[in-house]
Order: structure tokens, then sequence, then C-alpha cells
């Protein structure tokens, strides 16, 4: 069991034996009082094991390729700029309907698609802006798909939550939570049986782990010998519900050995440890047909979704996880290495707002569907 876990665990058992006696009133605030406890303490801890592993990071670093490696620091800057800049149009009512933003989770997206190939497939949840502008949808695209614009990657018709490109095997976009996880090890079943060689990314959220669907598929992608990665993006909160108070065992990567499948927990807020692991699962599930959980631990900055206060969390909570800001930490390992320098970052930076531009300019030029398209690529 890690060391999070444990720690987890304890915190429970502190909250549970602490509040025997007391009022409601009472049990909620040493109930929060010691979640908070237990969050600075998990935060403190994996800033301590991220200390710890930076040496090897830093060689990681400097074994890979320096145009890979900017174009992934590029990638997350692009994400961070392009959901801060749907946060704005949403909130001028631009953008209609639900808007799950990625920020903070960025260092996932990327470290995981980035060591894939291009035909490889993913597929994912709601919150997919990221994902669907990593495995090559355009951010006009992406951009013109959020304002329900014809310009957008499914024609206006899917918005935030339903991105789509079969070019660029990208099969969503799934609103239904623990939905794309049967799809995805449907989509495995398919390469395997065609003997294409691909490999498929399923990522969810943690609190889709409780879904039956999760369990089902697991048994079968291991029964069965699938090339498929299960990606656990694991950001603390299922909505605005607390994964300490909804999961009895909350090391999910251990989930996978009851199925006696291939396992990982990885620190999501860095980007490297996130391409190792997947490396290593993709080369598994394209060597010997062989699934793959990884657990990524990570934490999103804003709320569930657009609408959500975020009134569960306090601010000095989601400061401490800001300590941890996985471009910041990228950044800072880049210029330990030597690899970029301040000058190729401010680069970086003016290309990733320069781009949002472009997309912001193209949705809103862009027209709305015409009546005609109300029932194309419907079944009926």
């Amino acid at each position: 069991m890690s060391k999070a876990a444990t720690l987890t665990e304890g915190s429970a058992n502190k909250i549970q034996n602490g509040s025997n006696g007391k009022t409601a009133e009472n049990e909620h605030v040493v109930d929060l009082l010691t979640r908070e406890k237990a969050e600075k303490e998990k935060v403190e801890l994996a800033k301590a094991e991220y200390e710890a592993r930076r040496a090897s990071q830093i060689e990681s670093i400097k074994r890979t390729d320096k145009k890979l490696l900017r174009e992934m620091l590029y990638q997350m800057v692009l994400g961070r700029r392009f959901e801060e800049k749907c946060a704005e149009v949403y909130r001028m009512g631009k953008i209609g309907g639900f808007c799950h933003l990625y920020i903070g989770q960025e260092a996932i997206a990327i470290g995981a698609m980035m060591a894939l190939e291009p035909s490889d497939m993913v597929i994912t949840s709601y919150r997919d802006h990221v994902q669907a502008m990593v495995k090559g949808i355009s951010p006009e695209a992406v951009l013109a798909e959020l304002y329900g614009k014809i310009g957008g990657c499914v024609k206006g018709k899917g918005g935030s939550m339903h991105m789509f490109s079969k070019e660029h095997e990208f099969y969503g976009g799934h609103g239904i939570v623990g939905g794309q996880i049967g799809v995805g090890t449907g989509m495995a079943y398919a390469a395997k049986y065609r003997e294409s060689g691909q490999v498929t990314l399923c990522f969810f959220g943690e609190a889709a782990v409780n879904q039956g669907i999760f369990h089902e598929s697991l048994n079968m992608a291991q029964l069965w010998r699938l090339p498929v990665i299960y990606i656990c993006e694991n950001n603390n909160y299922g909505m605005g519900t607390s994964q300490e108070r909804a999961m009895s065992t909350r090391n999910i990567a251990k989930k996978a050995d009851a199925y006696e499948m291939a396992n990982e927990f990885v620190d999501g807020m860095d980007v490297m440890a996130v391409r190792d692991a997947a490396l290593r699962a993709i080369e598994r599930a394209r060597n010997e047909s062989l699934p793959t959980l990884l657990e990524v631990r990570s934490y999103r900055y804003m709320g569930h979704s657009m609408s959500d206060p975020g009134n569960y969390r306090t601010r000095e909570e989601i400061a401490k996880y800001q300590e941890r800001d996985p471009i910041v930490l990228f950044k800072d390992s880049l210029k330990a290495a030597k690899v970029l320098s301040d000058k190729d970052f401010d680069a970086i930076e003016a290309e990733a707002v320069e781009t949002v531009e472009r997309a912001v300019k193209f949705a809103e030029e862009s027209p709305f569907p015409p009546e005609s398209e109300l029932l194309t690529d419907v079944l009926v």
C-alpha cells in the first residue's frame, strides 16, 4: 500500500474516532479540519517524492529529443491558455450548456498521448478539449464546436462534452460517467481482431471506478489480452465529493490486482513521469497485447464544471496544489537540464496565446449549422 493511501485511511479513522458524541455541526467542523490537514500532508508528501526523483527526471529529459520536449511544453501551455479562454467566453455567454475545464491536469494528456503513434486510438470523458487538440484536432475546430458552430469538429452538434474525429482516431468525449470504458475496451478488441497494431488509451475520472463497467472491462481486457491502457485521471473529487468520502479503498491502481492486470501509480503533476509510465504501458500493449491500469493522481484547479462554485474546497487547499503546478514543474526541470531558455519559454507562451486568439476569431466568424444539417450524421 502506498504512503498516500495509508495517509488517507489514517485520516478517515481520525474522522470516525474524533466525531463520536458530537453534534452534527461539530462533526462537520472536525471532518473539514481533518480533511484539510490530510490534504496538506498529501501535497507535502508528493512534493518530497518529486524532489527525490527530480535528478532522474532531469536525466530523462536529457535523453529525450529537444524538439519533442519543446512541443510537450507548448501543448501544455496551449491547453492552459485555451481553457482559460474557454472560461472567459463561457462567462460572456458564447458557450452554452456544460463546460468542464482541464486546468491543472495538462501533464496527463500531454505525457500519455504524445507517447502514442498517430494511428493509435483515444477515448475519453466529458473533460475532453485538451485531449482533442493533442490528438490532432485543431484549436479552431475545438473552439468552434464549443460555440456550437458549423466549423466545429462535429459541426457544432456535440458541444463541450462530445469532441470526435475519425480522421485523428479520437472517439469522444462521453458524458455518461464510465460509459467510455466499455467502448474503449471494444475498440481494443476490434484492433486485436483486425490485427491493426493499434493501441487504445481510455481516459476516465476516479469516480468512474465505482461503476460496474470499470470492473467488467478490466476483467475482459485481461482475459482476452487486449491492447488497451486505462488511465484513471484521479483529481481527488467526483464532482463535489472528495474521493475519501466516496471510496472505501483509495488505492485505485491496485484494484487491477483483482484481475491480475499490470498497474502503476503515477504523479500526474509530472509530465515526464506520466510519459515514462505511458511508454511502459504502450510497449506492453503493442508487443504483448496486454492491458494496463494507470492511476495518475492530479488536481483540477477549477470547479467540476463552469457552474460549480467549488465551495467544498478551501483556497488554502487549492493554493497548496498550485505549488506543484505541472507547467511550472516542467519548466523548472527543462531549465535545470539546460534544454530550454527563458527566451524559449517566452516564445512558447506567445505562440500559444496567438493560437488561441486565432481559434477565437475562427469560432466567432464560423456560422451556426443550417437547418439542413439537423438530421445529417444522425441515426434515425
